[in-house]
């Protein structure tokens, strides 16, 4: 098992799972699959509590026997197909703002080589066919419930646009994809997703796919990718399609956790977040402009980098404390909010994948889900301490993490403020690249593989936000990590996104040179911010008055 999701040929009894490259995500799928081939339930902590394969395979011998969770199964279509809950939130945010394209994923893959756009067409085609969701709508009966329309199977219009003649294809592209990203869906009326062919060059293109989130989420984006760079190699080659047949889908899930999630099994995972979040604080931001009683959408992105050197170091801190990289980018986060807000108490919101079931790994669908992620700060600990409360905390989250968020902010949300997302302000995720998804449709003719490059917005390209403020984190390659601040523009300047970036580089400076220091020791300035304040205060020299005596 370990082998198979590590990407590794072997893997010895003794070695540290976490060591050999896994992550929390990886964990998860992990005890997915010790339950499916064992039947034995294990919570996912025990990953990080037992990380070799002889200690876990203790744990799996004397764990319980016996699936405490029912699988998914798949359902007839003759019945009616209910939303799943995250859908559900979805349709009735459409219903509330019409039109809205909050909650569109532009999915662009960048393809050099030369390419072979009937076969590209067949692939697209395929996936869709394959996967029940992305030709899928969502529709309501007369008394206002909604429920899952599958229609049959049928081609999915590529259009393909020629850029090649414009100065700047690559821009022309870019733009071509914020316009598509900007058009809406009709819900009801599908399809849900949208594709494009640009053309930059005889043997440049940008596939742009547009999807609605209620069809489509991140992992699905490397289920994609991974299945079209398969079917265009066959249908190239003249070959059938290969891939398996899917024993379940979309709807089948969604039917599962209306089933299940349900009386106690509900109620038990309710009780944990509803102690764990009581008397929830609001994380009160230094904004530049004061708050709109309605929130704007509207957002802007700084980026930034932090070297290999900084990355390594936080890695080896991450090994040494049992933590992943995830917790402790988190940590240092954490640390940042406390001082920009005078608070001890930190609420922050992050991604799950939400696919800690082995029938879900390979289906295409809205599975994300949202955990809140309380930090205390208080006591003033050493950095190495207070990455040990947040590994604890992301732990006991992982392990109820079935609780749909909109489930979550019904029980505990009475009044609605809409000048604020409910239960937290600001999001973050840290995106570790799966080696298995490293896939490319074209090769190139020395035989060096080309991989598919997505297209980002450029820093100062107008664009929507979901929260305050989104801090996102992902491997950039040769040891560094390439970072984003996300920020609402009705809220932040900005200059004040940018020294965020500059606060949080100098943090994770501080700790991966020395994790023994106290948080409140930790500097929120960079040395170069350090010397030009010092400079800058270097002026007239004046006599102090004279004091009485007392």
């Amino acid at each position: 098992m370990w082998a198979q999701l590590l990407g590794v040929e072997r893997v010895g009894a003794t070695d540290n799972f976490f060591e050999l490259g896994g992550h929390s995500l990886l964990a998860t799928q992990v005890i997915s699959r010790v339950r499916d081939v064992f039947g034995a339930d294990v919570p996912v902590a025990t990953m990080f509590d037992h990380p070799t394969v002889r200690e876990l395979a203790d744990m799996v011998e004397g764990a319980a026997r016996g699936l405490v969770v029912p699988p998914v199964r798949a359902v007839g279509r003759d019945r009616v197909l209910p939303l799943s809950f995250a859908q559900q939130r979805l349709w009735f945010l459409d219903h509330l703002e019409p039109g809205s394209t909050e909650y569109n994923l532009p999915l662009p893959i960048r393809l050099d080589g030369v390419l072979d756009v009937a076969a590209l067409g067949a692939a697209l085609d395929a996936v869709v066919v394959r996967h029940e969701v992305l030709r899928t709508r969502l529709s309501d009966d007369v008394d206002g419930v909604a429920y899952q329309v599958i229609d049959p199977p049928s081609g999915i219009p590529m259009p393909v646009v020629d850029v090649s003649g414009d100065p700047d294809p690559l821009s022309a592209a870019e733009r071509l994809v914020a316009q598509d990203t900007t058009a809406p869906f009709d819900l009801a009326t599908g399809p849900l997703i949208r594709a494009a062919l640009v053309r930059l060059a005889a043997d440049e293109h940008v596939l742009a796919l547009t999807m609605h989130h209620v069809v489509f989420d991140e992992w699905s984006g490397r289920v994609l990718r991974r299945e079209l760079a398969a079917l265009y190699e066959a249908f190239q080659a003249c070959r059938p399609d290969p891939l398996p047949p899917l024993p379940t889908q979309y709807a089948d899930f969604a039917v599962w956790q209306r089933e299940w999630l349900a009386g106690e099994a509900l109620d038990s995972q309710l009780r944990y977040w509803e102690n764990k979040l009581e008397a929830l604080p609001v994380l009160e931001l230094p904004t530049d402009r004061p708050r709109p009683q309605t929130r704007s959408s509207e957002g802007g992105a700084t980026r930034f980098t932090v070297p290999a050197e900084t990355a390594d170091a936080l890695r080896a801190l991450s090994r040494a404390g049992g933590a992943t990289m995830f917790m402790t980018l988190l940590a240092a986060f954490d640390v940042v909010l406390g001082r920009y807000c005078g608070a001890d108490d930190v609420v922050v919101g992050t991604p799950v994948a939400n696919r800690n079931r082995a029938e879900t790994e390979d289906l295409i669908g809205f599975f994300v889900n949202t955990l809140v992620l309380r930090t205390d700060l208080s006591g003033d600990p050493t950095f190495s301490e207070l990455l040990d409360r947040v590994r604890r905390t992301a732990l006991d989250a992982y392990a109820h993490q079935d609780v749909p968020f909109e489930q979550l902010v019904d029980a505990l949300v009475s009044e609605r403020d809409r000048s604020r997302t409910p239960l937290f302000q600001v999001f973050f995720n840290y995106a570790m690249e799966d080696p298995r998804d490293s896939t490319n449709l074209l090769e190139q003719g020395d035989g060096r593989s080309r991989g598919e490059v997505r297209i980002k917005d450029a820093d100062t390209a107008p664009r929507g936000t979901l929260f305050d403020l989104t801090l996102r984190l992902g491997d950039a390659g040769e040891g560094a990590l390439s970072g984003e601040i996300e920020y609402s523009t009705a809220l932040f300047d900005p200059a004040t996104a940018e020294r965020l970036a500059r606060s949080l580089a100098a943090v994770l400076d501080a700790v991966a040179d020395d994790a023994e220091q106290r948080v409140g020791d930790v500097s929120v300035m960079s040395v170069g911010e350090v010397e030009g304040l010092v400079r800058g205060g270097c002026g007239v020299e004046l006599a102090l008055p004279g004091v009485g005596g007392v």
